[in-house]
């Protein structure tokens, strides 16, 4: 599987996480200490609207989806974060609370948790550390903007390709867990809508269709469907970070 994410960095620091291995040693030498490893089920919840960062998580393994609310009951999916970032951005822009539910997708995932106390005080003692991440937390912003303007502007098989091709750059195969419910997180549309959209993605031979889950057969064909929708964020993520 070829994904638009490669592992990189110095050293292993025994992390697969982007921007662990990308940080300098000084300012990794601050956090490891501090670092515990945590794993997450499908469905767990890392983060939820309203409470208190006690913690920030840097991702391992795993998807983890970040949802935004209607009506206290009805959520959707506005952005995913895997093993190139972290959750729990908000610390650094001076907010304590997460704005957003963050659960884990698709498949268990894994983490590495440090306080946010811990994490505060290393951005203010170390410019270049807080650099980095804000430059992720820029890239992040990037992909929440990209899936406002798909929405409004795209049809439901074009932001369908580009949620599929965001899973695929974050999962270890080729065949994804996605549901219906995972799908209509992230369309806002019918059951019935999905199953069409599906079908027409699966007569153009960039995927296979299963009960609860997809199977990418032509990541190529899918890039080609999504068009503009994909493709930016991941591209600001490598200026900015310097990492693919």
């Amino acid at each position: 599987m070829v994904t638009a994410w490669k592992a990189v960095g110095p050293q292993d620091r025994g992390t697969s996480n982007r921007l662990l291995r990308h940080m300098a040693a000084a300012d990794w030498a601050m956090l490891a200490p501090h670092a515990e490893r945590v794993s997450f089920a499908v469905w767990d919840d890392i983060a939820r609207a309203g409470e208190r960062i006690a913690s920030v998580c840097f991702l391992d393994e795993g998807i983890a989806g970040i949802l935004d609310s209607l009506d206290g009951d009805r959520r959707y999916a506005v952005a995913l974060v895997g093993a190139e970032g972290f959750i729990g951005w908000p610390v650094l822009l001076g907010d304590d609370r997460s704005p957003y539910d963050v659960t884990m997708r698709a498949e268990h995932g894994s983490a590495l948790r440090i306080p946010a106390a811990v994490l505060g005080a290393a951005v203010a003692q170390s410019a270049g550390l807080r650099s980095l991440l804000l430059r992720f937390v820029q890239t992040l912003m990037v992909q929440m903007g990209r899936t406002i303007v798909s929405s409004l502007a795209h049809p439901i098989e074009r932001r369908m390709a580009r949620w599929i091709l965001l899973y695929h750059d974050r999962v270890r195969e080729d065949d994804i867990c996605m549901t219906h419910e995972e799908f209509r997180l992230m369309l806002g549309v019918r059951r019935s809508s999905v199953t069409e959209a599906l079908h027409r993605l699966e007569e153009d031979q960039a995927i296979r269709a299963f009960r609860g889950r997809v199977v990418v057969r032509d990541r190529a064909r899918l890039i080609e469907l999504a068009g503009d929708t994909y493709g930016h964020a991941e591209q600001e993520y490598r200026r900015l970070l310097g990492t693919g």
